[in-house]
């Protein structure tokens, strides 16, 4: 902080999208870290009884052009609704991230969507199922696995769903914060950050990725 404070470009910080789930707040945000280039980045912050930030959990990438599809990493709808439909969407994705993202039954996957108007803001993936079979086939001729083992937190407001999950991105450890937006009981739109998990002998501190 103190580096940040003290560089001659500023460093500039633009929220994207902010959610409330328990004792948690879920962000998306662009930074630009002391003139470094910009980082779309998901964060998650926990705060103790007192409201004060507790703990942090974060994924960054660069930010990049718009998809096959036009879209960027940060644009589409904003609209927070159906607050009563929370624990329903959470459990949606749950049971999404396990049948499909984890491969334990794919044959599921056509269910958790309504056809092929599934919106992707990833930034190599086209709109649809159909452009997520394709980006998904381009990988496997490149023999590049997208792995997920293991989710870690799930966090919900309303039609807006993160997910925290663990796995590997052509071999490599891979932390990835996945971002859905259900409508009407189906996946409707996606925003992620993807990052390579950093070797343990260079971390600052000693609590973990997750």
């Amino acid at each position: 902080m103190a580096y940040l404070a003290s560089a001659p470009v500023k460093t500039t910080v633009n929220n994207i999208r902010a959610f409330e789930d328990g004792d948690k707040v879920f962000l998306q945000t662009v930074y630009n870290f002391a003139g470094a280039g910009e980082q779309v980045a998901f964060d998650i912050f926990r705060f103790d009884k007192n409201g004060k930030i507790a703990e942090h959990w974060d994924n960054l990438a660069a930010k990049a052009e718009p998809n096959p599809s036009g879209r960027t990493q940060i644009d589409g709808t904003k609209e927070i609704k159906n607050t009563d439909k929370t624990e329903a969407n959470r459990e949606l994705v749950k049971s999404f991230l396990y049948d499909v993202m984890q491969g334990k039954r794919p044959e599921r996957t056509l269910d958790y969507f309504d056809g092929d108007t599934y919106l992707q803001h990833n930034t190599g993936i086209a709109d649809g199922l159909s452009g997520l079979g394709a980006a998904l086939a381009a990988l496997a001729e490149q023999n590049i696995q997208m792995i997920y083992a293991a989710t870690h937190q799930v966090l919900a407001q309303g039609n807006f769903v993160l997910a925290v999950s663990e796995g590997t991105f052509g071999g490599a450890p891979t932390s990835y914060y996945d971002l859905w937006r259900v409508e009407n009981g189906k996946i409707a739109e996606h925003w992620d950050v993807m990052e390579t998990i950093a070797n343990k002998s260079i971390w600052q501190n000693q609590n973990g990725k997750f």
